[in-house]
């Protein structure tokens, strides 16, 4: 079984013509490259190839084999991850994606590693940005292909939200109060428009949303057993190291103190 990441990851992979099987505690979105390969989830067969993915939900038994030489994308994420709104793995599904996003997938892919991701942890810093800006700009890519959001609300076309732009701020301020009129300025918009958009396209409030990010972000750091619970709380916006412990726990049933010494 993969090991469960910390945070979003980006891979090329190849699929063997032996059929294999599996179940994993993360969401995956197999992107089609080159070549082709078979993906059945939860009993659903489709073909992926240039064109099309499969989202598989986390829990979600998949039995997958290639078809000749071939090469895909694949997008890993934590189930409690804040890439991509949850709703969008509300259920498995193949998807076609349009000439956009098959670009996308392809300029992405320029800049993924070949096999399955080290941890976080492990990667170099240009690394880890990369996997998150491009977890980021699929997810905006696959939720406007989807009809989840409105293309004109996946900063694709129009005067819409840029996904990975708005990642990319709250990532970069993590530390600091949130003023949404400066994070609705850098995307372009005045702060009630922006606020609306935000609920529409994350369906919940960019405080709520970034206080998530902030959990996620922490999940990460306290992989590194050389940085203190007060550090990592500083670092993430978090008043003290009581408040940090708080939400931490109220978010993933573990202090954060126990959540690292079950992983070392």
């Amino acid at each position: 079984m993969l090991p469960i990441p910390l945070a979003p990851s980006v891979s090329l992979r190849r699929f063997g013509a032996i059929e294999a099987s599996d179940v994993h505690d993360f969401h995956q979105v197999v992107l089609g490259l080159d070549g082709s390969m078979v993906m059945a989830v939860d009993g659903v067969g489709e073909q992926i190839a240039s064109g099309s993915a499969w989202l598989v939900p986390a829990g979600s038994r998949h039995d997958y084999s290639g078809l000749g030489e071939n090469c895909q994308l694949v997008l890993d994420l934590p189930a409690a991850s804040l890439a991509v709104p949850e709703r969008l793995f509300d259920r498995a599904r193949a998807v076609s994606v349009d000439p956009y996003m098959t670009q996308l997938v392809r300029q992405i892919a320029a800049g993924a590693t070949v096999g399955i991701p080290a941890e976080p942890t492990t990667l170099a810093p240009h690394l880890r940005r990369f996997n998150w800006d491009a977890a980021a700009r699929l997810c905006a890519a696959i939720l406007s292909n989807t009809g989840a959001v409105p293309a004109s609300r996946a900063g694709l076309s129009g005067p819409g939200l840029d996904f990975a732009r708005i990642d990319r701020w709250l990532r970069a301020h993590l530390a600091e109060p949130l003023r949404i009129a400066d994070l609705a300025a850098h995307c372009g918009f005045g702060m009630r428009r922006f606020h609306q958009l935000f609920i529409d396209a994350f369906g919940e409030t960019p405080h709520r949303y970034l206080q998530r990010l902030r959990l996620d972000t922490s999940v990460t750091l306290l992989a590194d057993p050389r940085r203190s619970l007060t550090d990592i709380a500083f670092d993430i916006g978090f008043a003290d190291q009581s408040a940090f412990t708080h939400a931490f726990t109220r978010r993933f049933g573990l202090a954060p103190g126990q959540w690292r010494a079950l992983r070392h």
